[in-house]
């Protein structure tokens, strides 16, 4: 890449190992997500049960960032992260055991996934300090960039793997991601000091972060531009009866999820290799309402190809202003409740991506998928729209 692309964020040290680190989980949990779907259906043989453990590998993540992100600002952010992957190392161990109950292993996989909370919270909030000035956007586009491509590799080969390993060597594969990152982790980020004591550590904490992004303006127009991306997710949920729709066929719906994710790759690479840093703040609002507009031209029931150029733009729109808008968040967050604020954002990143998958869902059974599609883009572009008013106010005022 050119000297002003993403892959500039890898000349720093600290952020090389954790972005290797990063990259490591990412690759291991993926794996293990098929393992788990594999393992739980060859037991069970219910697309059900399969279908609930592969939520509560997301799920527990909602009330994790409520109630654990804390930790990221009582201790020192190096150690939160090594703790939370060595437990998470021996927690995935012990899901592998051969015969183990399929309830032990469901509840072992809830406290996995809520040890992740602390360990993005403290990662988030470590990145500012590692990366200086313009540098953060492009750490941030780089990790949204191998992220969702790691998901798609793991996506992909984790079958194939699963098939050649068997599920319980998988999971012990994870296990040992988990192991790499936090040796990484240790051994090549620098130590630096927990944030300074505040007269905010306490139970009501995280209640007390919520009421300061809520009074801020700018940080309150941010976080809600961010949790509507939810909006935008939907086609990705219904890519399976929105292919037989089109009469496309079981082999289209691979490609129409991956079509929001590659879009969501370049969109990341375009947006900080292109983009002036002063100007970008300036087209948060813009890009939010124009991610929503693909997906509106999908109540003309456009044929697969054109289906799969507007979802893939609308993906790269949504994450060229997703990623703007992290990074706007966290700079106007002290550096004492950043931890706390991620993980509340991040919180509810995932519940608006749940609400709104769940009201896209139901919109399809009430009309059709294609119409569905086309009134969550709708949605969202209303909704930016109206926040995006807020979010210019805010910063001009």
């Amino acid at each position: 890449m050119g000297d002003g692309g993403v892959g500039t964020a890898l000349r720093f040290r600290d952020f090389r190992y954790i972005w290797f680190a990063d990259l490591a989980s990412i690759a291991g949990d993926q794996l293990a997500r098929v393992a788990l779907a594999v393992l739980v259906y060859g037991r069970t043989r219910s697309a059900l049960a399969a279908t609930v453990t592969y939520a509560l590998t997301f799920l527990p993540a909602l009330l994790g960032g409520v109630l654990l992100s804390w930790v990221a600002d009582r201790f020192r952010r190096r150690e939160v992260m090594v703790v939370t992957d060595l437990l998470r190392a021996v927690l995935v161990a012990a899901m592998a055991i051969p015969g183990l109950s399929l309830l032990v292993v469901c509840g072992l996989l809830v406290i996995v996934v809520l040890l992740g909370s602390p360990f993005t919270a403290a990662r988030s909030a470590l990145l500012p300090d590692v990366l200086p000035g313009d540098h953060y956007e492009r750490g941030l586009a780089l990790v949204q960039i191998t992220g969702q491509s790691a998901q798609l590799a793991g996506f992909a080969g984790g079958g194939l793997l699963v098939a050649a390993l068997s599920p319980p060597v998988a999971l012990l594969g994870n296990a040992g991601t988990f192991l790499l990152s936090a040796a990484l982790v240790r051994f090549g980020v620098a130590d630096r000091p927990a944030p300074a004591a505040t007269a905010d550590r306490r139970e009501g904490g995280t209640v007390a972060v919520l009421g300061a992004i809520a009074g801020d303006r700018r940080r309150r127009a941010l976080v809600l531009l961010a949790w509507l991306v939810g909006w935008y997710v939907v086609p990705e949920s219904l890519a399976a009866p929105y292919a037989d729709q089109l009469g496309a066929g079981p082999a289209a719906v691979g490609v129409l999820m991956a079509a929001d994710p590659l879009g969501s790759v370049l969109g990341a690479w375009l947006f900080t290799r292109f983009v002036p840093a002063p100007v970008r703040g300036r087209l948060v609002g813009v890009l939010a309402v124009g991610a929503g507009l693909p997906l509106v031209a999908c109540v003309f029931r456009p044929d697969l190809p054109v289906t799969l150029v507007l979802w893939g733009l609308s993906g790269m729109l949504a994450t060229a202003y997703l990623v703007q808008t992290q990074a706007e968040f966290v700079r106007a967050t002290v550096e004492t409740e950043r931890g706390r604020a991620v993980g509340v954002a991040a919180a509810g990143i995932i519940a608006a991506q749940g609400l709104a998958v769940l009201a896209g869902g139901l919109l399809a059974e009430w009309t059709d998928p294609a119409t569905a599609i086309a009134i969550a883009g709708s949605a969202g572009v209303l909704l930016c729209g109206a926040v995006a008013v807020a979010w210019h106010r805010a910063t001009t005022a």
